[in-house]
């Protein structure tokens, strides 16, 4: 049975504080000499993913923006897939289109009290100064296809009227480190997608989904062993699922310690069964 696993990137795989992957190293190395599938499932942009895939020598496919979209590596599966041809991958896009997810959210803050910003509203030295991204991230986070994320300043009351306009509008929120407006869509259905595809290529495999956020949670229900990942506080979003597995550390560390967990039980398993 193959493993296959789909990770949220900030504040599981990389450190919220600093973006650091460092703590995960040693499965990661695990990971990549088993050549199992790691499929980065983000709420970042496809430009962002793809930066940190070359820094980690990672070549699976990914899904960007929330489950917006999913690129697939140009002759990864031996078989045909689905999507947009553009250079180097297949694109296939699940999510509405960024300009009809800004003119909704538009209309959803019109005569609104609140302060409400996109990302698309931002200079990328404003972004940065706000989320601590270099100038160079900033930008490739701004390079949005499908998601809008959000900052929002203002009461209870207005928010939640806003949340109900959003709605109105055609669209849909969720919460990762920031809001999030979107379409109907979310990385379940990403995940979804690609596990048919593995599923074609290897018979039978076995889902490791880990996150930390709220808008992890479609992707956690796709899993076999479901991962929530603590969060720097110590504590976790407040999300049920029947065989969640909760870590003892935050981030990278914990993400470091459950993946490990975990494929140390399945190789037991398998040899056990071999015996």
């Amino acid at each position: 049975m193959k493993p296959v696993i789909f990770t949220d990137l900030d504040g599981a795989l990389l450190s919220k504080k600093d973006y650091s992957y460092k703590s995960a190293k040693p499965a990661l190395e695990r990971i990549a000499k088993a050549g199992i599938p790691l499929i980065f499932t983000s709420s970042k942009t496809k430009a962002e993913v793809m930066e940190l895939r070359g820094r980690l020598n990672n070549t699976h496919p990914f899904i960007v923006e929330n489950g917006g979209g999913i690129l697939i590596p140009d002759n990864y599966f031996p078989f045909e897939v689905e999507g947009e041809k553009i250079t180097g991958y297949s694109f296939i896009k699940l999510g509405k289109p960024y300009e009809d997810v800004k003119k909704g959210l538009a209309a959803a803050r019109e005569g609104t009290s609140a302060v409400i910003k996109g990302f698309g509203d931002l200079t990328e030295e404003e972004l940065s100064t706000i989320t601590g991204l270099s100038i160079e991230d900033s930008r490739r986070a701004k390079e949005r296809d499908f998601d809008e994320p959000v900052f929002f300043r203002g009461t209870v009351e207005s928010e939640r009227e806003f949340f109900i306009r959003i709605e109105e509008n055609g669209l849909k929120w969720t919460r990762g480190r920031y809001f999030h407006v979107l379409g109907a869509h979310d990385k379940g259905d990403g995940a979804r997608i690609l596990k048919g595809y593995y599923k074609r290529l290897y018979g039978d495999i076995v889902t490791i989904c880990l996150g930390d956020g709220y808008n992890d949670l479609p992707l956690l229900r796709e899993g076999d062993y479901p991962v929530l990942i603590m969060k720097d506080d110590g504590g976790f979003e407040q999300i049920y699922l029947d065989g969640l597995i909760k870590t003892d550390a935050p981030g990278p560390e914990g993400w470091n310690k459950a993946v490990t967990g975990i494929l140390d039980s399945l190789e037991a398993s398998e040899k056990g069964y071999r015996c």
